[in-house]
């Protein structure tokens, strides 16, 4: 069975949002609203640790697809009246045997108590293993 792990950033996509982003990272990291960002990118680009991660994640999970949307690629993809809403950042878990929709697998309360990568990444590894 086909599944789909939904990161969904707290942003949209687009370069000048990418840019204005990045500007708010530098200038005031403190009120960034999108942890999931804080925790997978730099300033500029994606963290090493987090791409091994991923790369790991399709060879040891090959049933799960990773897909990594901002607030408006999601809600244009997934676009339902039955679609409850979401707080973003999130991480979402979608398969064919959900009826709802997704599964909230971490919410933006759990994200904020993480304070690194390697914190996300083992959380993550750990809800994987559960699935």
């Amino acid at each position: 069975m086909k599944s789909e792990l939904v990161f969904v950033y707290n942003s949209n996509s687009g370069k000048l949002n990418a840019w204005l982003d990045s500007a708010h990272k530098i200038i005031s990291p403190k009120t960034y609203e999108c942890r999931l960002c804080d925790l997978t990118y730099g300033i500029f680009k994606e963290k090493v640790e987090w791409a091994r991660f991923c790369e790991s994640v399709t060879k040891t999970y090959p049933s799960i697809e990773l897909k990594f949307l901002h607030i408006d690629e999601f809600e244009k993809e997934y676009a339902s009246k039955w679609l409850p809403k979401y707080e973003y950042p999130c991480i979402l878990l979608s398969t064919y045997a959900t009826v709802s929709g997704f599964e909230i697998l971490m919410s933006p309360g759990e994200m904020n108590e993480i304070t690194t990568t390697l914190d996300l990444i083992n959380v993550l590894e750990s809800k994987l293993k559960a699935i």
